[in-house]
């Protein structure tokens, strides 16, 4: 088992990180990259359900459907991103072509 400081270490190496590359994505990558964390997200939700239906005492299961919430949360979020930009591409009704 990872020790309370190795593991706060990690997540923290971690968010930097994931700060430091998602911050230099040029906006033209943008939607090709959401749509694909759109699938990742989806699969953190699932392993976040089987994690909280696996759960036996009640900080188990709090730490479960935080992590539920969250995951759906940045599921949802991901889907309604992508849709606006996606929408932006999109020619207007009047535009001839």
């Amino acid at each position: 088992m990872i020790d309370g400081f190795i593991a706060l270490y990690i997540f923290m190496l971690a968010a930097f990180v994931g700060h430091e590359v998602i911050g230099r994505v040029p906006v033209i990558l943008h939607t090709p990259l959401m749509s694909g964390s759109n699938f990742v997200h989806g699969i953190v939700l699932v392993g976040a359900m089987v994690a909280l239906g696996r759960a036996d005492t009640t900080l188990e299961l709090s730490i479960g459907f935080i992590g539920v919430a969250l995951a759906a949360g940045n599921a949802v979020g991901g889907y309604v991103v992508t849709e606006r930009m996606l929408e932006m591409f999109k020619s207007s009704k009047g535009d001839k072509k």
